[in-house]
């Protein structure tokens, strides 16, 4: 435990030694001697402030204590600046950022924010710079550029995170400018409930927030508790957010999952002479330049200038091989996203939350909620361009760029996107799949809204997910939990019999016939001791591709009416058999066995910490999701899936569990880097301390601010 004192001339030359970066958040106001922030024996900081500003103060703090070269890393990229702090590997997203007017457009949201958010922005910045004030040895001497923080930048970061990754990014671009249809990948995304007191035990509301994301870089989730008169939030956010995403109070709470909503729009232009054609007419580019900066290997710099050119859509974004596109963006005239966030977590009743949804300034997102009245909701949120025609494979496109019919109208109001409010099945649910069955049987009818507006598909993980719901009832958290938790291949409950079937009528050789007694035994888990899972895993990507998408080779497809029983059937049973011949060959020679354990190859592995993994690919139909990286070793160990998990009781006072998989920490030295993967060997979750009382008997260090 320690004091904080900052003489204020250490702190005055601290700062003038510093590059300048617009905003003066390093000068915000002193924080009160009542502020503090207990740390508890998992690294999560439970931050206890006399007010409002110092809430966010002391957030900022926590963050820079917990991350802070992670933070100043994030915060330096998302300015265009990474190759001027960070050298060459940073030039892609400066010039991606740079051709988007990014940093200029996040100096203009700055301004447009409301007098007391601004003063939050402010108060989070200047919490960061005073811990490195106060301890400049945690923080990199290649990050030490990048400082000072000010209030601009939390709000330049989220523009880069929703913006110009979630909603648009350079890889989506250059994707679609070199195949005509972007390629299906690998099911991940995160996974969301809500269950009402119909189907609890006690008559309390349930939530669960399980998003999936990569363990690394901007991905990273921070957990922490937040309290001011009248406030008392817990959850978690990605790195260098001033506000929760995923996130519980006394009254309510709500959690998000990436959506399939189309915010971005590619234009192919027809250019000549310099001028762009359209309507007939041949109209001049907007045109202006930003000069990036990068550092060379001596310590030196030079100097890149970007061309800029816009059209009526907006930048350009692409100009190769005879291509020029240019891209339309949904949110760039949205500048509160973040303080509708704290507008939403801040709510006492669903009237007040709805009424902060209502301003539509989050670009994106599913929203599953539910609250202590016994409210539960879904929101196909974001900001859906109204477009004069076209289905949503029709705009995942490159669309032509010379006429007024391809530009939008506006967008969709908050009334026409597709949600669902305390409904008969007493669920909702969200797996990244298309909003039709958010409740199932269905209460939403795709032919009501535009044919633009979300796919018709499902995955086995959303399969799953519904199969589970339908099969509670009077639920408690404890079961609650333990679904949450399932390791289970809807998948191969799906066509397991028809494989055995298949095998039994047309294999030959003794392998396949050994592959298929082990498949026969397999419990369909895929725990550390599962035995079969690996060599179900190989003929599943054989049968449906190496990202386990391709769902053309079913007997029976996918029908929106019956989503439990379909896809299923094998179309080639001969074929099939011939999958798994192959797959065992392939367990072979990878493993010497074709019943290796699950837990042998699948590890969970962070930083120096590695155990046996339960969990697996979305796409098998597994709800516990753990995409794994390195398919040709020995040993694999997961890149993507399980991050933050909260599952919460709405009753008088709220119970909640958690996790989060990779720690609450990443500077160098933290005993937080990796003190919960041990946790998620066990599928076990951490009971969430909500009042002081239960932090203070497990502090492990107290900050107080004088």
């Amino acid at each position: 435990m320690f004091r904080f004192f900052a003489p204020f001339g250490f702190l005055l030359c601290f700062f003038v030694s510093l590059p300048f970066h617009s905003g003066i958040a390093a000068f915000a106001a002193v924080p009160s001697p009542k502020t503090e922030i207990l740390w508890d024996t998992f690294g999560v900081p439970h931050v206890f402030a006399a007010n409002t500003e110092d809430l966010f103060y002391g957030y900022g703090w926590a963050q820079a204590h917990s991350h802070g070269n992670l933070v100043l890393r994030l915060y330096g990229e998302s300015r265009a600046r990474g190759a001027e702090y960070f050298g060459e590997s940073a030039l892609e997203l400066d010039r991606w950022l740079a051709v988007n007017q990014a940093p200029a457009l996040a100096q203009r949201w700055y301004q447009q924010q409301t007098p007391e958010f601004r003063k939050y922005l402010d108060a989070f910045a200047k919490g960061m710079n005073d811990y490195v004030a106060k301890h400049p040895e945690s923080i990199s001497s290649e990050l030490r550029p990048v400082l000072p923080i000010t209030g601009v930048d939390p709000l330049q970061h989220a523009l880069r995170l929703f913006q110009f990754s979630y909603v648009a990014s350079a890889a989506r671009v250059k994707s679609a400018a070199s195949r005509p249809e972007p390629a299906r990948t690998e099911d991940g995304g995160s996974n969301a409930w809500a269950i009402a007191p119909s189907r609890t035990k006690d008559g309390h509301a349930l939530l669960l927030g399980n998003p999936h994301l990569p363990w690394s870089g901007w991905y990273t989730y921070y957990e922490a508790h937040l309290n001011a008169p009248g406030i008392n939030l817990y959850g978690a956010t990605q790195i260098g957010l001033p506000v929760l995403r995923f996130v519980f109070s006394d009254y309510l709470g709500f959690n998000q999952t990436v959506n399939s909503m189309d915010g971005m729009d590619l234009y192919a232009l027809t250019v000549k002479g310099g001028k762009y054609e359209f309507d007939g007419a041949w109209k001049d580019f907007e045109t202006a330049s930003h000069t990036l900066k990068v550092k060379q290997g001596d310590g030196s710099f030079r100097e890149e200038k970007i061309a800029i050119r816009r059209s009526v859509h907006g930048p350009v974004v692409y100009d190769e091989e005879g291509k020029t596109i240019a891209m339309a963006v949904s949110g760039l005239d949205r500048p509160f996203a973040l303080e509708q966030y704290w507008q939403m977590q801040t709510a006492h009743s669903f009237a007040e939350y709805e009424k902060a949804l209502r301003r539509m300034q989050v670009p994106t997102f599913n929203m599953v909620y539910a609250d202590r009245d016994g409210n539960i909701h879904y929101l196909f949120n974001g900001l859906l361009p109204k477009r004069k025609h076209g289905d949503l494979a029709y705009w995942a496109g490159i669309v032509p760029g010379n006429t007024s019919e391809t530009l939008w109208q506006g967008y969709h109001r908050f009334e026409d996107l597709p949600q669902v409010f305390n409904p008969k099945t007493g669920y909702v649910q969200n797996t990244n799949d298309p909003p039709w069955n958010a409740a199932w049987p269905a209460s939403l009818d795709p032919e009501k809204y535009p044919a633009y507006a979300s796919g018709r598909g499902t995955s086995f993980r959303a399969e799953r997910s519904l199969r589970m719901l339908g099969e509670m009832d009077k639920t408690t958290l404890e079961e609650f939990i333990e679904k949450k938790h399932s390791t289970r291949s809807e998948l191969a409950d799906r066509v397991m019999d028809d494989l055995l079937a298949a095998v039994a009528a047309h294999g030959e050789g003794e392998r396949v016939k050994k592959a298929a007694t082990v498949l026969e035994g397999w419990d369909r888990e895929t725990n550390a001791d599962s035995r079969g899972a690996l060599l179900f895993l190989y003929w599943a990507q054989k049968l449906m591709g190496p990202a386990l998408g391709n769902q053309s080779r079913f007997a029976v497809p996918y029908s929106m009416k019956d989503p439990l029983r379909t896809p299923r059937g094998l179309k080639d049973p001969i074929e099939a058999t011939r999958f798994l011949d192959e797959a065992a060959a392939q367990m072979e020679r990878d493993f010497g066995a074709l019943d290796a354990p699950w837990g042998d190859v699948m590890k969970y592995k962070h930083g120096n910490a590695e155990f046996p993994a339960n969990g697996g690919f979305g796409n098998l139909g597994i709800f516990r999701v753990i995409t794994f990286s390195g398919m040709k070793e020995k040993k694999r160990t997961p890149t993507h899936g399980e991050t933050f998990v909260i599952c919460v009781e709405f009753g008088s006072k709220p119970r909640a569990f958690a996790i989060l998989s990779y720690g609450n920490a990443s500077q160098p030295g933290s005993p937080h880097s990796t003190d919960q993967l041990e946790w998620m060997t066990r599928k076990a979750l951490r009971p969430v301390l909500l009042d002081r009382k239960s932090v203070e008997a497990q502090v492990e260090r107290t900050d107080r601010f004088q």
